[in-house]
């Protein structure tokens, strides 16, 4: 098991930027699959963005060109830099993590997440 914290969430205006990250221990990176995760009110969550412990990185297309995603081995930490930020992107955001090396975008493959981290984004 993962253990998962996120922290970097704020308010924002349009088009700025911010810094997401997700500690984990229990398990170090080069073991497992992590992705963010976003979940607005009223709506499903949804893939954001991954990384297989290989570094193979995937981005939605809904945020592609804006949001880049990295891990630091060393640090047993994953980011998600996003900048150009719009309203639509307000809402919180999930680390989540998967033993296994097959990325996924489905939160059902997932087996560990973070509490979260809230990012509001105004007009």
């Amino acid at each position: 098991q993962v253990q998962l914290i996120e922290s970097g969430g704020g308010l924002v205006q349009a088009g700025g930027s911010l810094r997401l990250s997700c500690a984990a221990s229990g398990r170090t990176f080069s073991s497992v699959t992590v992705a963010w995760f976003r979940q607005a009110p009223g709506n499903e969550r949804e893939f954001v963005g991954g990384m297989s412990w290989t570094g193979a990185p995937g981005i939605a297309d809904s945020v592609k060109g804006r949001f880049t995603i990295h891990k630091d081995n060393a640090k047993n930490t994953l980011y998600l830099q996003m900048s150009s930020l719009k309203p639509e992107d307000t809402a919180g955001y999930y680390c989540a993590a998967r033993v296994s090396g097959i990325p996924s975008t489905s939160t059902g493959d997932f087996t560990s997440w973070g509490q979260g981290t809230q990012v509001t984004v105004s007009s």
